[in-house]
């Protein structure tokens, strides 16, 4: 009977090792699962080769989760256009706030 609930429970840490792996949200993973992060990453160091092999063996892959350099570069160039756009709206306010004054 014991050995049943203990399987049990490996059972579902390497649910959660999984959904983990496969969706590269340690934290998220855990608050849904209801376990500290720190209980997680532990779990995960435990069971990390074979939740990898069992899916590699389905065929599937992990989400990468080194961000490229064109990524980095797609998120620079939105960030100084956001940027712009602001420092524009910023302009547009002063200039309105001179006019309010003069008269």
């Amino acid at each position: 009977m014991a050995k049943k609930k203990i399987e049990l429970f490996e059972d579902v840490k390497k649910h959660h090792v999984r959904m983990a792996l496969e969706t590269n949200k340690i934290a998220t993973t855990a608050r849904s699962a209801g376990i500290h992060p720190d209980t997680l990453r532990k779990w995960i160091k435990e069971y990390e080769i074979e939740i990898l092999d069992q899916i590699e063996a389905e065929g599937k892959s992990i989400m990468p989760t080194v961000t490229t350099e064109k990524e980095y570069r797609k998120k620079y160039e939105l960030a100084m256009k956001l940027l712009g756009e602001k420092e524009l709206e910023v302009a547009v306010l002063k200039d309105a706030l001179k006019k309010n004054d003069h008269l």
